[in-house]
């Protein structure tokens, strides 16, 4: 049987005490730091009355303690339920009445979103604050959850038990609890390492938040595999390239939307950037040109890599430009069409996939889980098409396809398009507004360089015609300062289409939009019964 995280992590802290671990803030934290501390939070947590099965929800930016509060609660067998940074009260109010948690560690930065949730629901004495817990109200300061009598050596987790819960993005709707397991999370950790190719001479940098599994997957690995990290609060371009250049960090992992941001920052103040290896790419579909780009600038290749919160590690990234991955060795896979028979290759279908590191199911949740979870297959949701052996394409999440007259279309194909079409698009977005004669029609979206001119629009709409037949241009193009994202830096294509639906003039060819338009449209739709979650006056 693999060894769980906190299996891992002890064995490593006996074995190898004073080996460094991770790097923040210029302080280097080795195996027995991490472990001693682990030994006193979940001391601490056990004498506040935390239990197997407990709920423990965390709420911080990247900082040790993060890691050693995960640490601890697998350790006594509690459920970690991480918290986005960036849920507003609205967001975290309903989410903890759904988890009741035992205890509450958070942030002082952060604390002003739940310091109003009612006592019922996060007891005011169950609530502990890192950093300044002093300007917190009703929050006692992290330091009072440390130590405790007795000890927990005797405690042996169940491997198949509830061990965390990540939120979903929640673009289709409120979201859902993704259960794993500390065997799911075993099972990750062992795929992820060998079909990422990764050694123990590297050195990677980790701003990817640790609320999102992405950057709960990033450490877990590489305190398992003996990989040293540089960790971030949260990402900072600048701080990245200097930390790249500093440590001679060997690869990078990150959206595209922060490669865009580390290309601009690079070719603005260049770093030596010499020591890195391989960069990949996930959370969304990178435009060809910006892969091109990032390989041509950093001097290390950059591609794509497919994961979700359910399942991370069967696929591992293509190795050629575009949104294209290769099936990973220990993961069965089918490509199914909407009866749920296997396409042939060459043929677009849903992926299915089957392996020991699928996560356990949704929450509290048996509806959502059947439908996603059936037949002994993870239903993905993710269109994609079998090309040369081992390699799949990318075509489409499977809610975002547009159906225009009958006729499916990828909006990543048309976004690629149009990115590709002048030089003057940095980023496009096209989703399908509702038609009653077509179904739907084609709506795109577009941020430009800056400085260019948007009397250009035109001309982009003109050079499309050559790459696209005439049913999937866009008909009408919308100019943005910038396109709105989720917290996984996905583009946000629900905030898109109430923009678009908020629009006076339907006829108009060109458009400008500030951001500030998608936040109050979000706000308008926060129901107004998290009134009653709050605490009151």
């Amino acid at each position: 049987m693999k060894p769980t995280p906190i299996q891992a992590l002890m064995q490593r802290a006996q074995d190898r005490p004073y080996d460094p671990v991770f790097i923040f803030h210029n302080v280097t934290w080795t195996y027995e730091m991490i472990a001693s501390e682990v030994d006193r939070l979940a001391r601490g947590m056990a004498a506040h009355g935390v239990k197997p099965g407990d709920r423990v929800a965390l709420h911080m930016m990247n900082r040790p303690e993060y890691i050693v509060a995960y640490y601890a609660c697998f350790r006594l067998g509690a459920i970690a339920a991480p918290l986005r940074t960036a849920f507003t009260f609205a967001e975290l109010a309903p989410l903890l009445q759904r988890l009741t948690p035992a205890l509450y560690i958070g942030d002082a930065a952060l604390y002003g979103n739940v310091a109003e949730i009612s006592g019922s629901i996060l007891p005011l004495h169950r609530r502990f604050i890192v950093g300044e817990a002093g300007q917190c109200q009703n929050g006692a300061p992290w330091e009072e959850l440390l130590g405790g009598a007795g000890n927990d050596d005797s405690l042996a987790p169940a491997a198949h038990e509830p061990a965390v819960l990540i939120t979903t993005s929640g673009t289709t709707g409120v979201p859902k609890f993704v259960v794993h397991t500390a065997s799911t999370l075993a099972e990750t950790v062992e795929l992820v390492g060998r079909n990422l190719e990764l050694s123990d001479d590297e050195i990677i940098p980790v701003p990817l938040a640790m609320a999102h599994m992405s950057g709960l997957l990033s450490f877990l690995c590489y305190v398992q595999l003996g990989i040293g990290f540089v960790l971030f609060e949260s990402f900072d371009a600048d701080a990245v390239l200097d930390a790249i250049e500093r440590h001679g960090c060997t690869r990078y992992l990150g959206f595209p939307a922060q490669y865009a941001a580390l290309l601009e920052c690079q070719q603005r103040k260049p770093r030596d950037l010499r020591s890195l290896r391989l960069c990949l790419t996930g959370g969304d579909a990178c435009p060809i040109d910006l892969q091109q780009q990032v390989t041509s600038v950093f001097g290390a290749p950059l591609y794509n890599l497919w994961a979700a919160t359910e399942a991370a590690g069967n696929l591992k990234f293509g190795l050629r430009p575009g949104p294209v991955v290769r099936i990973a060795d220990g993961t069965k896979f089918r490509i199914v069409d909407d009866k749920g028979n296997d396409v042939a290759d060459g043929e677009t279908g849903e992926l299915l996939l089957r392996a020991g590191n699928i996560f356990d199911g949704y929450w509290n949740d048996p509806k959502a889980t059947a439908e996603t979870l059936h037949g002994g297959w993870y239903h993905t949701g993710d269109l994609m098409r079998r090309e040369q052996g081992d390699e799949l394409l990318f075509v489409a999440r499977k809610k975002d396809i547009i159906i225009r007259g009958g006729t499916n279309i990828s909006p990543i194909e048309v976004e690629q398009a149009i990115v590709a079409s002048h030089i003057a698009v940095e980023e496009a977005a096209v989703v399908g507004m509702p038609d009653t004669v077509l179904g739907q029609r084609i709506l795109g979206f577009v941020r430009l360089a800056k400085g260019a001119d948007e009397a250009l629009i035109p001309q982009i709409r003109e050079n499309l015609k050559t790459r696209l037949a005439a049913y999937k241009l866009p008909e009408r193009l919308i100019v943005l300062d910038a396109l709105p994202r989720n917290a996984l830096s996905k583009i946000d294509r629900k905030a898109l289409l109430a923009m678009a639906g908020d629009r006076p003039s339907p006829s108009a060819a060109i458009d400008r939009r500030a951001p500030v338009i998608v936040e109050r449209a979000r706000a308008r739709a926060m129901p107004d019964r998290v009134q009653a979650l709050r605490a009151p006056r």
